[in-house]
């Protein structure tokens, strides 16, 4: 299983910035001491190109990204001062998902060990998201010829909303996001598929939903590839989730969307998302049990 990491490409951050950078170096040095996997499946990603970037994102955005010219209250949304390493890590997390659904479409299956980025939509970055890689990643496999239909399955605990709106009119790229209801953004987007959850549900209420979900995405999607955001955030101790699931819960939400995957014959290429745990371990390890089951599904 081929793995792409992004963290070796710092981006700087003030003191005290809360987003926890860390958690990509540290599922990468958990992953390789858990034995599982060798140095060998583990691949730095080629950067994003423009016109790769350009199928998603509004040229303009692109360069005043790229140049440092983004007005203050866009900067502002986005939550990362500019630097040269938030243009060069932004464009690095978009290529991992990209290489990831390349590889996935030739393994079967294929993680990106950061990204996530659905807060980006066409022409403004929020939310810590620059470039939306599954959007980003989507259209080039359209454009590469890999895959004409995608479904891309959601898991993070905030709504997809830049997603659901770069890809609004597309239906050959199907969106399905399972997220909280009372939880940012707190204007949602419209996706091909939403399922809004309460505070406090719990893995019995979640699992059900995401069964049922899963069965009307795949039924109307027809996808070639899925491309799923894995995010740890639904976590009961996760500082900004409020849907309380436990670890055994994000467990069988992986297996139902990877048996899922198996029983259709579709490859997936998995994204981590957000998770902000209050002790950044349980993060850590939430994302780890995702890649070991889905290298586990596809062995």
């Amino acid at each position: 299983m081929r793995l792409f990491y992004t963290d070796v490409f710092v981006l700087p951050l003030p003191a005290g910035h809360r987003f926890p950078m860390e958690k990509y170096a540290r599922l990468r040095q958990h992953l390789l001491a858990s034995g599982d996997f060798a140095e060998s499946d583990f691949h730095l990603p080629p950067a994003a190109s423009d016109e790769e970037l350009a199928r998603a994102h509004a040229p303009g955005y692109i360069r005043q990204v790229v140049d440092g010219s983004l007005p203050e209250p866009m900067q502002k949304a986005i939550g990362f001062p500019w630097s040269a390493g938030m243009v060069e890590r932004s464009r690095r997390s978009a290529g991992a998902t990209l290489a990831a659904c390349r590889a996935a479409l030739s393994d079967g299956v294929a993680a990106n060990l950061a990204g996530g980025t659905h807060h980006a939509f066409h022409d403004r970055g929020e939310g810590f998201c620059v470039f939306n890689d599954a959007a980003v990643a989507a259209r080039a496999m359209q454009a590469e010829g890999g895959a004409e239909r995608i479904l891309i399955v959601d898991c993070d605990v905030h709504q997809g909303n830049g997603t659901a709106s770069i890809l609004r009119d597309d239906p050959s790229i199907f969106t399905f996001s399972i997220h909280g209801a009372r939880n940012f953004p707190f204007t949602k987007e419209t996706s091909d598929l939403d399922i809004e959850l309460p505070d406090g549900c719990g893995d019995a209420a979640y699992l059900q939903h995401l069964d049922d979900g899963l069965s009307t995405a795949f039924d109307l999607a027809r996808a070639q590839l899925v491309i799923y955001l894995a995010g740890a955030d639904p976590y009961l101790d996760d500082r900004l989730g409020r849907l309380s699931l436990s670890i055994a819960g994000l467990i069988e939400r992986d297996r139902q969307i990877f048996s899922r995957c198996r029983q259709a014959d579709v490859p997936v290429a998995i994204a981590m998302a957000g998770g902000y745990a209050r002790q950044i371990d349980d993060t850590v390890a939430i994302h780890a049990n995702t890649v070991r089951l889905a290298r586990r599904h596809w062995a």
